[in-house]
């Protein structure tokens, strides 16, 4: 981890990853990012909601039968609170589900996942394919072992910062990369390689950056995790709190792609504008249309059909609620039982 990483944010990806040595014999080394990166994201998303638990419940609740996704979605959001696009309607938390029988876990675990909102749902079960590694912990004789750890870390916003998951993340990605024989670099880049590229784009923009109704869009077309996103609107805010920045990205690692949504989620940014693909073949964020996309690290595309998009520069343009001081912004980054 970076000199940046705080001695309890090292000392609890030391925790976290011990959590793994509970897989062997059961999964292979490759095989532990695929249960601990899942389970850290739900624990944190168990964390985040905790305090709204029971305005959520009660909105739920008191829906009108009958009602459509989205009014519903709209509905809990703002019981949740925060500006958090995300929520669950399952009664049960980590220290619920502690408290009731083992047996049952397995089966609760499959429930509080199908309880979460459509858009964190797709991400365990489509994008991390969550429930089969839960039946193969739980035909293992393990699940119960892992959670109970897992219930010990404390990941509430108060403990851990959004930035400070961030190295948490990458740290566990970095030694299952390393153990499964890949490479790091396919799946994030260090934070101080972002923060040297984050400071060469705002470079020449720091005066203009400090006036009103400023507002910038990122665009990452390999953003990984979303570091690059999250410190390049760090470091954005730094100059003026007031501006408004929007984040955009696109990723093709589904276990990336769903780590970075859900920090979009937890952040109060735009959850859809993160997109899954090949960035190279298939371009699915609107912002990419007028753009050159280009890995930060080499890599051999061999067999990928690249088409060379047009350099000419992103179209200035007026946002609501601001003025025509909008502008995008292009880093080039590495690849890389519910309540009714």
């Amino acid at each position: 981890m970076t000199a940046s990483a705080t001695p309890d944010i090292k000392s609890l990806s030391g925790f976290v990853w011990s959590i793994a040595e509970i897989l062997r014999g059961d999964f292979k080394q490759s095989e532990y990012g695929k249960v601990i990166l899942p389970f850290v994201v739900m624990r944190r998303l168990d964390c985040i909601l905790e305090p709204t638990k029971t305005a959520v419940l009660a909105a739920h609740k008191s829906l009108p039968k009958g009602v459509d996704e989205e009014t519903q979605d709209m509905i809990l959001f703002g019981a949740a609170g925060d500006g958090i696009k995300v929520y669950n309607t399952s009664e049960l938390t980590f220290d619920k589900l502690r408290g009731q029988d083992a047996r049952q876990l397995h089966a609760n675990l499959i429930d509080y996942i199908r309880c979460f909102s459509p858009n964190v749902r797709d991400i365990f079960l489509e994008k991390f394919l969550f429930t089969e590694q839960l039946k193969r912990l739980n035909d293992g004789k393990i699940l119960w072992q892992v959670f109970e750890r897992f219930c010990e870390i404390d990941l509430h916003p108060s403990a851990v910062t959004n930035i400070e998951m961030g190295y948490l993340f990458e740290e566990l990605i970095r030694r299952f990369s390393e153990i499964s024989n890949e490479t790091a670099g396919e799946h994030f880049t260090p934070r101080e390689v972002i923060r040297l590229i984050v400071e060469l784009l705002i470079a020449n923009d720091d005066t203009k950056l400090t006036r009103r109704g400023i507002i910038r869009q990122i665009y990452d077309p390999a953003c990984g995790t979303g570091g690059m996103l999250a410190l390049a609107e760090e470091a954005l805010k730094r100059f003026n709190d007031s501006i408004r920045v929007e984040l955009f990205g696109q990723e093709l690692n589904g276990e990336s792609f769903g780590i970075c949504k859900s920090d979009m989620l937890v952040t109060g940014h735009n959850p859809e504008q993160i997109a899954f693909g090949n960035t190279l073949t298939d371009v699915r964020t609107g912002t990419a249309s007028s753009t050159t996309c280009c890995p930060i690290r080499p890599m051999a595309w061999t067999g990928r059909s690249i088409r060379t998009r047009s350099r000419r520069k992103p179209p200035i343009r007026a946002m609501p609620g601001g003025s025509a001081r909008a502008r995008r912004v292009f880093p080039t980054a590495s690849s890389s039982s519910c309540n009714t």
